[in-house]
């Protein structure tokens, strides 16, 4: 492909990708950051409220344990309800273990009445793919003891740490996967946990096409 064309791909597909992406809670690509410890159970999930302190907007999102990856890396996929897209918007990453660290391998998003894409390309463009997030945060975190916490999902007896970086406070159960949460309270943001998901499977269907191909038919069709 001539430099040219190349770079007119990728601002088409910046430009596709702002529009589509929007409804993944204003946050672009990146699924939500969890703070917890991964802890994946295949079929295991959670569907959590999260509320901004700030002006009290109200987010529900699930995440679920969809698949093992052969690499040893797990599928980890999230739910957001869209009115802009008129449903449910749904993507997928591959979230690999590198020592203490979690990283982004691959992403899939299927917004309504599209195919799914493959965001791999997108990820590199935007560093995305050397992005981490820590595996235990427990490490950083001051431990407060053992509290029974009640929320929507039911009550557990959770440990609960403060982070030692931004004064999070978090509860945390081994009954909880894939990032043991059960609730979060910090200066910015809170997140509960509303529901656990069983027998979780991807409700991402049809062969992913990657963003470039995707970009290269509406250019042929134009």
């Amino acid at each position: 492909m001539k430099p040219a064309a190349r770079w007119l791909l990728i601002a088409c597909a910046a430009l596709v990708l702002q529009q589509l992406c929007v409804a993944q809670m204003g946050m672009g690509m990146r699924p939500p950051d969890i703070t917890g410890v991964f802890n994946p159970t295949v079929g295991s999930g959670s569907s959590y409220e999260m509320v901004k302190k700030e002006g009290g907007e109200k987010t529900t999102f699930d995440m679920a344990v969809v698949d093992k990856d052969s690499s040893g890396g797990y599928w980890i996929e999230y739910g957001f309800q869209s009115p802009q897209m008129h449903g449910t918007v749904y993507s997928k990453t591959l979230l690999v273990r590198q020592k203490d660290d979690i990283v982004i391998q691959r992403m899939i998003m299927q917004i309504p009445g599209h195919p799914p894409m493959d965001m791999s390309t997108m990820m590199s463009m935007k560093g995305m793919q050397s992005a981490k997030e820590r595996a235990d945060f427990r490490a950083d975190a001051e431990n407060l003891g053992t509290e029974s916490v009640t929320t929507p999902a039911g009550t557990f007896e959770c440990q609960h740490w403060r982070s030692k970086k931004d004064g999070n406070d978090i509860w945390i159960s081994d009954k909880v996967s894939p990032w043991k949460l059960v609730k979060m309270t910090g200066p910015n943001n809170s997140m509960t946990l509303v529901r656990v998901i069983t027998d979780a499977k991807s409700h991402i269907t049809g062969t992913p096409v990657s963003m470039e191909e995707m970009m290269k038919q509406r250019m042929g069709q134009q």
